[in-house]
This record gives C-alpha cells, sequence and structure tokens, in this order.
C-alpha cells in the first residue's frame, strides 16, 4: 500500500476527527476526472513546465479564444480540455526542450458547475474533481484522490482559491497533516477550490 495512504489511514483512525482550520475567507457525490472541463473564454490557466519555472505562467484565455506563453507564441485554448492543451503545448515545446512535461490547471472558470466543485491534481494516485459539501477540508480531498504518490512533495501543496481579490494561493503542508498529526493546514475547502501536489525535484 502506497506509504502516504497508509499514513493518512492511520491518521484518520488515530484522530477519531481531524481538526480543519478555516480560511479568513467564508466558505452529492459523483467524481469526475479532473481533465473532463473543457477551456473557456476568460478562464485562467496555470501552465506548468516542469523543472522550466521560466516557462510556468498563469494566463488568461482571450476573447478569440487563444493564450501566450514563452517560446509557444499564440495557442488555441477554447474547447480543450486541460490535458489535451497540455499535450498540445507540450509538443509545440519540444522543438526547444527536451521531453517537456507540460501541466495545464484551470484556476478560474466562469462555469456555474465548475466553480461548485473542488479539485485535486498533480503527484496523486486519482486526480480527480468532487462536488463540494459543507466540511470538506484538505485531509477528505487526498482521501478522495486515493492517496499520493511515491514522487509527491508533500510538504509544498499549495491551495487555490478564488477571492474578491483575484486568486490567491495558500501553502498546504500534507507531509504535517498525513505523517505528524499537525493539522494547521488542513483548511476547511470551499467551491472552486484546487489543491495541487507537486512532485520532488530530483
Amino acid at each position: 500500500m502506497n506509504k502516504y495512504l497508509l499514513a493518512l489511514l492511520c491518521t484518520v483512525m488515530v484522530s477519531g476527527c481531524a481538526k480543519t482550520v478555516v480560511l479568513h475567507e467564508e466558505p452529492y457525490s459523483d467524481k469526475v476526472k479532473f481533465s473532463e472541463y473543457k477551456i473557456g473564454n476568460n478562464d485562467q490557466l496555470l501552465i506548468s513546465v516542469w523543472k522550466n519555472q521560466d516557462l510556468s505562467v498563469t494566463v488568461p484565455v482571450r476573447p478569440d479564444g487563444k493564450i501566450s506563453m514563452p517560446l509557444v507564441g499564440d495557442a488555441q485554448a477554447q474547447g480543450l480540455t486541460p490535458e489535451v492543451l497540455a499535450t498540445e503545448l507540450a509538443d509545440k515545446l519540444s522543438k526547444f526542450i527536451r521531453a517537456p512535461n507540460v501541466t495545464v490547471i484551470v484556476l478560474g472558470a466562469n462555469s456555474a458547475s465548475y466553480s461548485s466543485r473542488v479539485r485535486i491534481t498533480g503527484a496523486v494516485n486519482g486526480p480527480l474533481s468532487i462536488p463540494y459539501y459543507t466540511d470538506l477540508n484538505v485531509l477528505d480531498l487526498v482521501l478522495e484522490a486515493g492517496g499520493l504518490t511515491e514522487f509527491a512533495n508533500a510538504d509544498e501543496a499549495i491551495l487555490y482559491r478564488n477571492t474578491p481579490d483575484g486568486i490567491k494561493p495558500y501553502h498546504v503542508n500534507v507531509d504535517d497533516i498525513l505523517n505528524r498529526g499537525i493539522l494547521d493546514t488542513n483548511y476547511l475547502l470551499r467551491p472552486s477550490d484546487i489543491l495541487i501536489i507537486p512532485e520532488s525535484v530530483f
């Protein structure tokens, strides 16, 4: 069994009810694969190129349905899933860097159905999107995703939240939550929250 998932299950059994932390913004059950959403105009995208921080950008989808990023220039985004767009960007970047590993995350979307869900992606066993429900926290979401992979950089997770002042990132130490019972970053989630677990860089 994945060591992080085992530790997570042990935490649940020992603690009985996990402490949760409320961030200072006020806050059904079918799972959906994270990549099923189709990108639309005015969506805000986080494009990450592993080991190439200079190429990793947050960009809006323009009214013409395109985005712009370093080396690639303009690329069609509207109507594509994040997974398909990531593949197309990787293909374009392969002309400049070797075997690029590209991830596309939708940070902000206009769709009501999109904004009523929470998402987890990155170094987890099952990246997914689920409907928001009351008292859902970081620990719950990691469990829903089947735990972390062996490559997870669990102490450097980021929770992205849409606020009136724009999208804000919050540091989450999933390693503390799972392995040390330190629950200071076991935040209560809100609709449209996105939790990203990065991979370790070797």
